[in-house]
């Protein structure tokens, strides 16, 4: 019998599993089916871009994937059984039901609203592309001078608050951000990112934490009212909820526990990438959810598995950091150096050249989609043992 693998989810984690999973086993002996609600690769990077209303080419799954026998199922997933070993899923067709032998679990995250009053109602979000294509409606339907109030100092915010100040200067922007402005960030990084907000007319308010959002305006916890035609909520991710409701081993947050090779330490057959997955990188830190952490995560996830199926020694490679890429509009951008635990160091490139670089980072990330070996020859395994569903036992069984 073929080994079953199941992907279920193809953002950048879960895709660049599969297809690494296509070039490192042979067709013969595994099937490789890919779960996702969309047919086409939504490069979540750029939906800041996507909301300020430029156009994003198209990466469909089918040019991307073509010739690797990986098969892409266009369905959303409703449910994992993990003592089965089954998907329930929904699509076109209605619902229905996958086996698998091993299952990648990369669903990754979505908005969070933190639980925070008004935020769901009236707040908006560039976690998603619906979410961006709406964020863009409002956008375009303000008039000049209106204000926009983006709340949330980390990456995702700072993308926010610089694109949309750049594409209508003729906006009022605001970043309402819960300690210093990039206080994560080395001297020269604050100090270029305080640059950046100054020439973009960006009015920052530090050492703020947003309590409600009403339709026109929001509530700081010290009692001020910010007016806000549009607020854009950017202060985190909330993973899919639907591994917290398996028999699976997870963390509070929904996390599935995983070891080195992203393997879940209760369901041996079972293996997370990306946000889904709670991994421990350097220093002991968890990888915190970002392309960064999750593209290396399922590099290791797809030659852990290809290895414990043919029964050869499994690699094992410490994923570290080295950078944080941080655009601040089209033309400007931010490069901090990091530790290998992402720890920010003194060096950091600024302006037109940090700006080039995070583009040519974008890029690559969605071309490592469809090349997930980086170009390098494919090393086809053959299938000679099945994983034991025993936590217990060996690894493989013959």
């Amino acid at each position: 019998m073929l080994h079953r693998i199941v992907v279920l989810g193809a953002g950048y984690a879960g895709a660049t599993a599969a297809g690494r999973l296509a070039r490192r086993l042979h067709r013969e002996d595994v099937t490789i089916t890919l779960v996702n609600p969309e047919p086409d690769f939504v490069e979540r990077v750029r939906m800041h871009q996507l909301a300020t209303g430029q156009d994003l080419a198209p990466r469909p799954f089918g040019e991307m994937l073509a010739g690797t026998g990986v098969e892409l199922k266009v369905a959303s997933v409703t449910a994992v059984d993990v003592d089965r070993r089954t998907v329930s899923l929904t699509g076109a067709d209605g619902p229905a039901e996958l086996s698998y032998d091993t299952l990648v679990y990369a669903l990754g995250s979505g908005w969070n609203d933190g639980g925070v009053p008004g935020v769901a109602a009236h707040a908006d979000q560039v976690a998603s592309r619906p979410g961006a294509r709406r964020l863009h409606d409002r956008l375009d339907a303000l008039g000049a001078g209106e204000p926009v109030v983006v709340v949330g100092g980390g990456l995702t915010g700072l993308e926010a608050a610089t694109e949309i100040a750049e594409a209508r200067p003729d906006l009022h922007v605001s970043l309402a951000a819960h300690g210093a402005l990039g206080d994560w960030l080395s001297a020269k990084g604050r100090a270029h990112l305080r640059k950046v907000t100054d020439r973009l007319g960006i009015e920052v308010h530090e050492h703020t934490t947003v309590t409600a959002v009403a339709a026109d305006a929001v509530t700081t916890a010290d009692g001020r009212t910010v007016p806000a035609a549009v607020t854009v909520w950017t202060t985190g991710f909330a993973v899919h909820p639907i591994a917290g409701a398996t028999a699976l081993e997870t963390t509070e947050r929904g996390q599935i526990v995983v070891d080195t090779t992203m393997r879940s330490v209760s369901h041996p057959d079972v293996y997370a990438v990306g946000d889904a997955a709670m991994a421990i990188g350097p220093q002991d830190k968890p990888l915190r959810m970002s392309c960064a952490s999750g593209v290396p995560m399922a590099w290791q996830a797809a030659d852990a598995i290809a290895a414990r199926l043919a029964g050869a020694e499994v690699p094992r490679v410490s994923i570290r950091y080295f950078q944080q890429c941080v655009s601040l509009g089209r033309k400007d951008g931010l490069i901090q150096f990091v530790t290998a635990d992402d720890r920010a160091v003194d060096r950091a490139l600024t302006g037109r050249t940090a700006a080039l670089y995070k583009e040519l980072i974008c890029k690559g990330a969605a071309w490592g989609v469809g090349n997930p070996t980086l170009g390098l020859p494919s090393r086809r395994r053959r299938v000679v043992r099945q994983e034991t569903q025993d936590p217990a036992r060996a690894e493989v069984t013959a």
